[in-house]
């Protein structure tokens, strides 16, 4: 059989571990590759390749390599737990940082307990136990999660079509993971355990050096809104995807909706009142792709006219450069990301000269010529009248330069889901915003599933540039989830079919159908319970505040 690896090949007479061909291709350098990409597949180092194949290696600088990583040294965390904590339970909660914040249910943690599981994850890591991957059928997988107490789990693979289960065995410990994994332990080289309480942050390997472990960051606004996600998610009494189904399965999904979307306007009503009060006239409005940003700026546009007030929303994109001046990413691709995409004096200068009374000249932006509009529209506001001014960069201090600090609210928005697989699993929040943006762009903006997948990464790579180190600089933090729209979502999910299995793309595709996978859908006759104005009708379509659709 013929190998190829990085426009390399290598014959062998005989199959071999993929962790052979991979020692006998790259030499030391095979240590920082963790699987391989084949034909839309992950490859695990212990896949015996039996028949010539082209591989794409998978190290820590790619996100299904983050992925592989976070899920064996997870594993490794509920092996010392389980040792030095049995009558207690990890729950994963939400990333934070370059780590992932953890509680255990029960338990406040003391920065004793954080240092004693963190030695005796490293004692595990030093044994270099392997991680065996045995195949279960749903039965004994049901079965055997139930003696361990693991409800959540049990449940939930009584959803999943398939029967049988890959189940990862370590220590004594078996866990089902929903995706591939290191051989062994030895390979976690870097990490370390944090205490936050009530609970403890995971850090991971440093994005930039993988050979050391990331540093803690204190994140206080952003997680105290996961936080008030997690007590709507305890109100409603839906933790996991296995409770979310047991709604939907017992017609139970209207009134998860109502209350849901009354989450919603009540914190909006808050936010427009607190906007009010501090006689904020620039209210900048940022937040990652497919937050709901749109909807979100519109809906309290509305909350603020209750309150007397005559809101005026601008949208930084009128402000883009034409095409030809735009900054280059490294590929010689427009760089629509970069805060030099904008040209932030005339947006500092239009903002200031509207604040001040003046009537002003706003331009308007013409996506169809990638131009400015010759033509720009005169406009003038009163003192009743705050401007409500949208874009990923809001919360960007060069924006706010010469405007008074004292006129601004700066409100960051992303969608910040707590619902997990089950406890020891998690939905990634960048995995919920793909999905949405994902159906939004095929209903709406005319742009193929794979169109919307090539473009992501570059998207990615804004949001960690560009958003994401400002995102405590803001006033107000609004998370965009719906604990309720996965299940609706799923309904539009077959357009991910569209995705060819062998595109090096396709490996979003199908994380997104696992977790599809493990879903009720909901029936469509419910739709009628999402009021138009809500953030999901963004992406679904039939919203009346603009035409999404």
């Amino acid at each position: 059989m013929k190998i190829t690896l990085n426009g390399k090949t290598w014959t062998s007479d005989k199959p071999r571990t993929l962790g052979d061909i991979l020692h006998n291709m790259l030499g030391e350098e095979a240590e920082q590759v963790f699987a391989c990409f084949h034909e839309g597949d992950v490859l695990e180092l212990s896949a015996v390749i039996e028949d010539s194949a082209t591989l794409v290696p998978i190290t820590y600088r790619d996100e299904e390599g983050k992925r592989i990583f976070e899920r064996s040294l997870r594993f490794v965390l509920l092996m010392a737990a389980k040792e030095l904590f049995p009558d207690y339970k990890l729950r994963i909660e939400h990333s934070i940082g370059q780590g992932v914040y953890i509680e255990m249910e029960g338990r406040r943690l003391t920065p004793a307990d954080v240092s004693a599981l963190e030695g005796m994850m490293w004692d595990l890591i030093q044994k270099d136990l392997p991680f065996v991957r045995t195949r279960w059928s749903r039965e004994e997988a049901i079965s055997y999660f139930i003696s361990q107490d693991e409800m959540d789990k049990a449940k939930l693979l009584s959803y999943r079509p398939y029967d049988f289960f890959n189940i990862y065995t370590c220590g004594g410990l078996s866990e089902y993971f929903y995706g591939a994994m290191l051989p062994s332990t030895g390979m976690l080289r870097a990490f370390a355990l944090r205490a936050r309480a009530p609970g403890l942050v995971l850090l991971l390997p440093d994005k930039d050096n993988p050979e050391v472990a990331s540093e803690y960051v204190s994140l206080p606004k952003h997680m105290a809104v996961f936080a008030q996600s997690n007590y709507w998610c305890k109100v409603l009494r839906c933790n996991t995807a296995a409770e979310l189904n047991g709604l939907v399965a017992n017609h139970n999904l209207r009134e998860f909706i109502r209350v849901n979307e009354a989450f919603h306007s009540k914190t909006l009503t808050e936010i427009a009142e607190d906007i009010a009060n501090r006689g904020a006239r620039a209210v900048f409005i940022a937040g990652p792709s497919s937050s709901g940003k749109t909807t979100f700026a519109n809906r309290l546009a509305v909350h603020l006219k209750v309150g007397g007030l005559e809101p005026v929303i601008l949208s930084m994109d009128d402000f883009y450069k034409d095409r030809d001046k735009l900054p280059l990413e490294a590929n010689g691709q427009p760089d629509l990301e970069a805060i030099s995409a904008l040209d932030v004096p005339y947006l500092r200068a239009c903002i200031n000269s509207l604040l001040s009374g003046q009537e002003t000249a706003m331009p308007r932006f013409d996506f169809t010529t990638q131009r400015r509009a010759p033509e720009s529209v005169m406009m003038k506001i009163g003192h009743n009248s705050p401007l409500i001014i949208e874009g990923i960069h809001g919360l960007n201090p060069a924006l706010h330069e010469q405007v008074d600090s004292r006129l601004i609210c700066r409100i960051y928005i992303s969608q910040l889901t707590t619902i997990n697989l089950d406890r020891h699993n998690r939905i990634r929040t960048t995995d919920a915003r793909l999905l949405r943006r994902i159906v939004r762009d095929h209903q709406f903006r005319n742009t193929p599933p794979l169109k919307t997948l090539e473009m992501w990464d570059s998207v990615r790579r804004g949001e960690e540039k560009w958003i994401f180190p400002y995102q405590e600089n803001a006033d107000i933090v609004f998370n965009s989830a719906l604990h309720y729209e996965l299940p609706i979502l799923k309904n539009f999910a077959d357009v991910l079919y569209q995705v060819p299995t062998d595109s090096p793309h396709y490996i979003k595709v199908n994380r997104l159908l696992k977790i599809m996978n493990y879903l009720l859908p909901a029936d469509p006759e419910i739709y009628d319970e999402i009021p138009p104005l809500s953030i999901l009708r963004e992406f679904i379509g039939g919203n009346t505040l603009y035409r999404a659709d």
